[in-house]
């Protein structure tokens, strides 16, 4: 089969240009990268999906924008300040193709040990590095130790002054294409939470023969990404290679996992964003029974669910990153949530775009549709990554009595979520030394009372108020259950996974309400007057197995929106958030109507 034709790389860009990288700026490049010829165009994604070859032309593009000044933290001399901004532009590479998402993005997980330790010395030299465009991989699996780090055998002993690393990390995502990687190895015979270590490894550095890459792994999605491994035979590392102080490699690890869970979400954002685009011109286009598709009060219901997915998604994930500035002490919880709940959530979208689609879903050469294949494929990776649902899951069962809701005091003003999402609240920088990994509460759904009452106040017995105070008592019977759990040893058991489900259900609904208390101006708009509140909030009461009765036709309502309205942005956070928005679509030039004066049959 013939290889994917080789495009000249993107030219280097101007360093002395005062014009600084924004993903509004992002979403125009993409647009003229995805024209005949360019580096993000379709035909050519398509080609290096189908000879498993790495999209070159795509990340050289993202390295003459500036993309890697972004993996960097500003204080040694990056971009990085907002975890929301920088979600946002990964969301945006993400909707024009996953596979380039993960190859490019993976440099983030890859250096952010080196930041979180906080060493000057190697952490000015790393980002010099990525600076320069080097990838960065993150050695953390082995082959049979699955998600459990504890069961890593590569070892790194002390030699003179430094190091030797023996064994085997794989799967890698960039074990093979990059110099650098970073790598948790056991220090300590008997391993343990304080007998493991990173080490910053520059494969440039090592002897002849001592680091071997193992063969790129076949996958059924992000065939293009290099998914590889990395044999140590005796290599030796300098002292300086220690990440943090020798004994501190998992506690280091569980805690930049935190950062990279929330990151890795916008994967899954991204994921949504191409499905629903490829949705709305489905219904545009498709015709039955001499009707168009549109007008099928079905079509329009799965078209509901699957924006409000979307939404309540979205959600999520942005209070997640700005909880990361905000609560960080508070992240070990508020990360495994998103990381189980978002990939699981977008999943469930294209399955039902998927059935929408029907055999345009299937079939790789319809035009128009031939991508949403490789999308499904390439986004089933994702629930996997930094840890997989079943791991964060279980990490937020076995802290479910901590978390209860009640049993802590609600969060005062000041620290409610409905604050600290606010647009114009100041967002302190990241700070690691305030993670920890065992969060002392839960603020986001701690608020949940406060939050129904505030905005019964303002509105009354409406529609909204009904499914926020159906959450309310959803949650009350939450916390009695988890009253009534008894602890166990070991693994959580089938009934502990199903309370922490429900949780990440209430969490979410609480931070939609939380949201919607913060940004006044979400109630106004196409998705205004409450609705796209409604239809999160139902989504989360049909889970729960809470939902009213009368709860169901909002989902037909949004459905009928996104038909009508097909120049409406799919997103929440709206287009006057240019650097921290995440909308593919320019901004209507048009009225849009608002919630209520489109009809739904």
């Amino acid at each position: 089969m013939t290889a994917p034709p080789r495009l000249p790389q993107a030219p280097a860009r101007d360093a002395t240009a005062d014009v600084r990288p924004t993903a509004a700026g992002l979403r125009k490049s993409l647009a003229d990268w995805s024209r005949a010829g360019g580096p993000f165009d379709p035909a050519l994604l398509a080609a290096h999906e189908e000879t498993e070859s790495f999209p070159t032309e795509a990340c050289a593009a993202l390295d003459a924008w500036g993309l890697p000044e972004f993996y960097v933290p500003a204080r040694y001399g990056g971009r990085q300040e907002r975890l929301e901004e920088f979600i946002a532009l990964l969301r945006r590479i993400a909707a024009r193709d996953l596979t380039v998402a993960v190859a490019h993005g993976k440099t983030f997980l890859g250096g952010v040990c080196v930041w979180a330790a906080d060493e000057e010395g190697p952490a000015h030299l790393l980002a010099r590095q990525v600076l320069a465009g080097e990838p960065v991989a993150w050695g953390l699996t082995e082959p049979g130790g699955g998600s459990d780090l504890l069961a890593g055998s590569l070892t790194a002993t002390r030699h003179g002054s430094g190091w030797r690393l023996n064994g085997r990390k794989w799967p890698v995502n960039n074990a093979t294409r990059g110099n650098l990687m970073c790598v948790l190895a056991r220090t300590e015979p008997g391993g343990g939470a304080r007998g493991f270590t990173v080490f910053l490894l520059d494969k440039r550095a090592t002897a002849a023969g001592t680091v071997r890459a193992l063969p790129k792994m076949p996958t059924h999605g992000i065939r293009g990404a290099d998914i590889s491994g990395l044999e140590f035979d005796d290599a030796r590392l300098p002292a300086h290679a220690v990440v943090g102080a020798v004994g501190s490699g998992i506690e280091l690890v569980l805690k930049s996992l935190q950062l990279t869970r929330i990151v890795c979400v916008s994967l899954s954002l991204g994921a949504g964003d191409h499905a629903l685009g490829l949705l709305r011109r489905f219904l545009g286009e498709r015709r039955l029974y001499g009707r168009g598709l549109a007008d099928l009060p079905h079509a329009r219901d799965v078209a509901g669910r699957a924006l409000a997915r979307q939404f309540l998604a979205e959600v999520v994930a942005h209070t997640a990153a700005r909880a990361a500035h905000r609560i960080p002490e508070q992240l070990s919880v508020v990360s495994a949530v998103t990381k189980a709940f978002v990939p699981s959530l977008i999943q469930g979208q294209l399955r039902l775009i998927g059935d929408l689609l029907g055999a345009r879903g299937f079939f790789t050469d319809v035009e128009g549709y031939g991508g949403f294949a490789k999308l499904e494929r390439d986004h089933q990776v994702v629930p996997l990554f930094d840890g997989s649902t079943w791991v964060n899951r279980a990490g937020l069962a076995a802290v479910l009595p901590l978390l209860r809701p009640g049993r802590r005091p609600a969060p005062d003003d000041a620290g409610s979520p409905a604050r600290w999402l606010r647009e114009d609240h100041p967002l302190d920088p990241l700070d690691a030394d305030r993670l920890r990994l065992l969060a002392p509460r839960d603020d986001v759904l701690g608020a949940l009372p406060a939050l129904v009452a505030e905005l019964a106040a303002d509105e009354g017995e409406s529609p909204t108020v009904g499914l926020a105070r159906a959450l309310l008592a959803a949650s009350e019977r939450l916390s009695a259950d988890i009253g009534a759990l008894r602890p166990a040893a070991g693994a959580p058991s089938t009934a502990a996974m199903r309370l922490a489900e429900r949780y990440e259900w209430c969490f979410a609904g609480a931070a939609a309400l939380a949201l919607y208390r913060a940004r006044p101006r979400l109630r106004d708009g196409v998705w205004g007057g409450g609705l796209w509140l409604r239809g999160c909030l139902a989504l989360s009461l049909e889970a729960l197995d809470a939902a009213p009765a009368d709860a169901a036709p909002v989902f037909v309502e949004l459905g009928t929106l996104l038909a009508a309205v097909p120049d409406a942005p799919a997103t929440l956070l709206g287009t006057d958030e240019e650097d921290a928005s995440a909308s593919l679509p320019d901004a209507p030039a048009t009225d849009i109507p608002r919630a209520g004066e489109v009809e739904a049959a």
